[in-house]
């Protein structure tokens, strides 16, 4: 049986996520939410305590609570993959593969991915969608211990991570991630429907097995006005969130 404060704690998420209490807002108090729930404060302290964990909310001016993050951005420290991310939001994820070929690793995939250069790899070209509407752009390399099992993958799968998990039982373990600012070139540009030199948000990220062994490293290049990443700093958790920009928020005004 669900303790009474995980209980607690599910459903004040689930108000965050409703924005029923708002991102910037202050948070009810220990004795507000005794009140609403019907149960100690001790129990409420923990229930509260799991979300300061997360990062959803913390502390501002001294003991007041704030609201500083919902469940539609998706910590990294969580490594859900973009399907996942999607869903947590209410959203559809889309994945359309362009391009697949197997080539040899050039120096940087060898760097990347543990292997010797000219070993063969297999490199994707996908575009990645939120509600039909194109955000993203992956260029992901997979090393050649993992590439055969993505190659049976149907091209539209909306979530590579997942199928392989089903297939294979891998599960993508760390990420590293690198992020910077680039301009749209002409195959960006067209794949995503935006201008040629529109600002993309880049991520250069690594996964690995628990083990550490890489499965693969992606290029990935998101519409600026369509997702965005913000840090949340405390002095127990700075979790890296990715959200969606006000172009494609279906809350936003």
């Amino acid at each position: 049986m669900t303790a009474r404060h995980e209980q607690i704690a599910e459903e004040l998420r689930r108000a965050i996520d409703s924005e029923e209490y708002p991102v910037g807002t202050p948070f009810p108090s220990e004795s507000e939410l005794s009140a609403r729930f019907g149960v100690s404060r001790g129990t409420v302290r923990q229930a509260v305590a799991a979300l300061t964990t997360e990062g959803l909310i913390g502390s501002r001016q001294g003991a007041l609570r704030v609201v500083l993050a919902s469940r539609r951005s998706q910590s990294f420290a969580e490594l859900r993959s973009f399907a996942q991310w999607a869903r947590a939001m209410g959203r559809t994820a889309t994945g359309t593969v362009v391009l697949t070929e197997r080539r040899p690793a050039t120096a940087e995939d060898a760097s990347r991915l543990r292997l010797r250069t000219g070993t063969d790899v297999l490199s994707v070209l996908r575009v990645r969608g939120l509600d039909g509407d194109p955000v993203l752009v992956e260029r992901t390399v997979y090393a050649d211990w993992i590439a055969p099992d993505v190659e049976r993958i149907e091209p539209d799968c909306p979530s590579v991570t997942q199928r392989l998990y089903e297939g294979t039982g891998l599960v993508f373990a760390y990420g590293e991630h690198l992020i910077d600012a680039v301009a749209a070139g002409a195959r960006d540009a067209e794949l995503l429907g935006i201008r040629r030199t529109s600002p993309l948000l880049r991520v250069r990220r690594v996964t690995t097995t628990h083990a550490g062994r890489p499965v693969e490293w992606s290029d990935d290049r998101y519409r600026s006005d369509a997702v965005s990443f913000s840090v949340h700093n405390s002095i127990g958790t700075n979790p890296l969130a990715r959200r969606t920009g006000p172009r494609l928020d279906p809350t936003a005004c």
